[in-house]
C-alpha cells in the first residue's frame, strides 16, 4: 500500500507557477493570478525553478502554441535564489497554502547548494526537476539516467531538510524505473510527468517555430501519456504521487487520481482559464457527491 498525504484539505490540489510568458517573473504572475483566484483555496503553490544563480533562459521565440497544447522552451529562466529567498517567499507565505519550490541546477553541487539556502526558509517540500542537462555527464538530463536518478536524490536529500519531491522526466524508456530509482534514492514522493519533447516548423517562413528548435510539450496532448505514466509509476513504488501533464478539467484531475496520483498540479491550464485551479477544486468536489465519495482518499489508485 503506497503511503498517502493527507488530501482532505483543498482536496490535494497544487497550481503550479513554472511555466511562465517570457520575461515575465513569477512574483508578478502570482500577482496577476491572484485576481482571478483565491490562493488560500489550493493546497500549495509550486514555484518556478529556482537556481544557485540568476539564469538567463533561452532566446526567443521560446512559446509555441501547438493542437491541443504548446511547446515551450523558456530554459528556466529565473532571478536566482538571492532574490527568490528576499522577494518571492515573503509575498507566499501571505497565503494560506503551503509552499513547494522547484529547484533546477546544472550539477549536483548547484541543486545542493538552493537546497541549502532552503533549509532554514518556511518553505514546505523541495521539488527537484532532474529533466535539466547534467553538465558534469556530457549533458544528458539527470532524469534519463536510473543510476543519475539515484544519485543526485540521495545527496539532495542528504542536505534538505524539507521533505523532497522528485520531478521525472517522460523522456525514458521505462518511467517505472526511473521511480524506483528515485525512490531507492531516499526520494519522499514523485511529481510526473515534466513535458514532452517536441519541434514546431513554421512552414511559410521554413524555419523553426522556436529560436531553440526544440521545446517541452504540454497541454491535453500529452493527458493519456501523463495518466499512463502516473499509473506505472504507482504500481512500482510506495511513496506518494503528484500527477500533472494536461490536466484541464476536474474530470482530467480524477482521472489522475485514478490512476494512482495522491495530489494534482495544474500548469499550461492557467494560460486558458486563470481561475481554472479554483474550478478544478469545485469540480472535484461536485464529482464526489455525485458519485458518493466521502473522502478523495477512496480515489487515489482505485482503478487497478
Amino acid at each position: 500500500m503506497r503511503r498517502r498525504w493527507n488530501s482532505d484539505e483543498h482536496e490535494g490540489k497544487a497550481g503550479r507557477a513554472d511555466i511562465e510568458k517570457p520575461g515575465d517573473d513569477s512574483i508578478r504572475n502570482f500577482w496577476l493570478r491572484r485576481r482571478f483566484v483565491d490562493l488560500n483555496k489550493l493546497g500549495a503553490v509550486v514555484t518556478k525553478g529556482v537556481s544557485n544563480v540568476p539564469w538567463e533562459g533561452n532566446p526567443t521565440p521560446r512559446i509555441a502554441e501547438t493542437y491541443g497544447g504548446m511547446l515551450n522552451a523558456v530554459g528556466l529562466q529565473n532571478p536566482g535564489i538571492d532574490v527568490f529567498v528576499e522577494r518571492d517567499i515573503p509575498f507566499l507565505t501571505k497565503y494560506d497554502t503551503r509552499i513547494i519550490v522547484n529547484v533546477c541546477g546544472r550539477t549536483a553541487e548547484d541543486y545542493c547548494e538552493v537546497v541549502r539556502r532552503l533549509a532554514s526558509q518556511p518553505v514546505d517540500m523541495l521539488e527537484i526537476n532532474i529533466s535539466c542537462p547534467n553538465v558534469e555527464q556530457g549533458g544528458i538530463a539527470f532524469g534519463q539516467n536510473p543510476k543519475s536518478v539515484e544519485d543526485i536524490t540521495r545527496e539532495v536529500k542528504r542536505h534538505a531538510k524539507q521533505p523532497i519531491i522528485m520531478k521525472l522526466s517522460p523522456n525514458v524508456t521505462d518511467i517505472a524505473e526511473m521511480a524506483k530509482a528515485a525512490e531507492a534514492g531516499g526520494a519522499d514522493a514523485l511529481s510526473l510527468i515534466n513535458t514532452i519533447t517536441g519541434m514546431k516548423i513554421d512552414i511559410h517562413r521554413r524555419t523553426f517555430a522556436l529560436a531553440n528548435k526544440t521545446g517541452g510539450l504540454s497541454g491535453p496532448a500529452i493527458h493519456p501519456v501523463a495518466v499512463r505514466m502516473v499509473y506505472q509509476a504507482a504500481q512500482a513504488v510506495k511513496i506518494p504521487i503528484i500527477g500533472m501533464g494536461g490536466i484541464m478539467t476536474a474530470e482530467d484531475a480524477v482521472e489522475m487520481m485514478l490512476a494512482g496520483a495522491t495530489a494534482i498540479s495544474i500548469g499550461t491550464a492557467n494560460f486558458r482559464n486563470l481561475a481554472v485551479t479554483a474550478e478544478i477544486v469545485d469540480g472535484i468536489r461536485e464529482y464526489m457527491e455525485q458519485y458518493g465519495v466521502k473522502d478523495v482518499n477512496e480515489l487515489i489508485g482505485a482503478v487497478k
